[in-house]
């Protein structure tokens, strides 16, 4: 198994035999407030490539975009420049996030037709755009709040992204590279939404159930939620889907939908090889992490559910760094505050020996570092 599958958890899958196959993560398309100070923040702090941009310069008068990555992962941020622009009125409502999560197909228009057939509302009709360097074929589909699933076929394309955007470097000098995939990506919805929404993967997008969190699994003394992950054939592609639970006080996934204004992507799951070393290099750059009590790491049950690691628990404690072990092997997360202005979206780190699951263990922990933050922002 190649680090890569180790890290996102890729299984053997044929795609002949699957009416909607997936191959994998295409982008994770922004809509930020300010897109030039989001790409230097992404390649200061995150240590991610520019690899193209698209704006005035380009002949796009509505707005800049720039495309940047960091091993497999791909994210293209978009602000407006027209005051007229769509985005200003997104961005006004939801405030920095994800409105596109879009995924690599290989037949755009098998996927549509299945999709169609099933239900989904199509967007973006199955097209091609085509320049010097070949043609790329998408369509998109509607899912949760104004979050959209751009479908891509980029293999008769050799341009730096999409037509319409120009290769382009970064002046800000790259160090090593801290991440090297997406993980999973993790969607809040409306109480009563979730199994709507898991429904729609499993019927329109042929993905299946890999995981599911509720009652004490997923709860605290205060608040409380439910969670149910699908993923895709291959499991390249996870979707962690929550909803609020009642609770004797206003869950973390209220608050999301509270200031996002609705349904939408709460956190993105960024795979490292290193996460001592991802940590470090986040931190000298000024990234905020949630942080773990000591207690944590002084419970003895802790020290035995996990068993041996690769490090040493007091360098985990050192830095915040939670662990847990399931049947399969023991993963390593963080997870930083909120890197927008509203209290909606963050990132989580995530290194995998193993485990296919998402940190069961952690979830009381993690849940009330996150209500010590509702708290202090006074929104518990």
């Amino acid at each position: 198994m190649t680090i890569e599958q180790q890290l996102v958890g890729l299984i053997e899958h044929d795609d002949s035999v699957d009416p909607f196959p997936v191959t994998g993560w295409d982008a994770l398309v922004w809509v930020v407030g300010n897109a030039t100070q989001c790409a230097h923040f992404l390649q200061s702090a995150f240590g991610m490539r520019l690899e193209a941009y698209s704006g005035p310069e380009t002949g796009n008068r509505d707005h800049k975009a720039y495309v940047l990555r960091s091993g497999g992962a791909r994210f293209v941020v978009r602000g407006a420049v027209d005051p007229d622009s769509p985005l200003v009125a997104h961005h006004d409502r939801h405030g920095d996030g994800v409105v596109d999560i879009a995924l690599e197909v290989p037949d755009v228009d098998r996927c549509v037709s299945w999709a169609r057939e099933h239900g989904a509302t199509i967007l973006v009709e199955p097209h091609d755009e085509s320049d010097e360097f070949g043609t790329v074929r998408s369509a998109a589909l509607a899912t949760y709040g104004e979050t959209r699933h751009t479908l891509v076929d980029r293999s008769a394309y050799a341009g730096p992204y999409l037509p319409g955007y120009i290769a382009r470097t970064g002046t800000h000098r790259p160090g090593p590279r801290i991440f090297q995939a997406i993980d999973h990506v993790v969607g809040n919805v409306e109480l009563g939404m979730m199994d709507r929404w898991v429904d729609f993967y499993r019927r329109v997008m042929g993905f299946t159930n890999m995981a599911e969190f509720v009652g004490d699994d997923i709860a605290t003394e205060y608040s409380a939620l439910m969670s149910k992950v699908v993923a895709n054939g291959n499991h390249r592609v996870k979707f962690p889907l929550n909803e609020p639970a009642v609770g004797r006080k206003r869950s973390q996934i209220d608050e999301y939908l509270d200031f996002y204004r609705g349904p939408g992507v709460q956190h993105i799951a960024l795979a490292t090889g290193d996460i001592l070393a991802t940590v470090d290099a986040l931190r000298a750059e000024g990234v905020e992490f949630l942080p773990t009590p000591d207690t944590y790491y002084e419970d003895p049950e802790l020290r035995a559910r996990i068993g041996h690691v690769r490090v040493p628990v007091e360098e985990l404690q050192r830095r915040g760094i939670l662990v847990d072990r399931d049947e399969d092997g023991y993963l390593l997360q963080i997870f930083t505050r909120p890197i927008t202005d509203r209290p909606t979206v963050f990132f989580e780190l995530i290194e995998r020996h193993g485990s296919l699951g998402f940190g069961k263990g952690n979830f009381k922990a993690l849940f009330q570092a996150i209500e010590r933050e509702q708290e202090a922002r006074g929104n518990l």
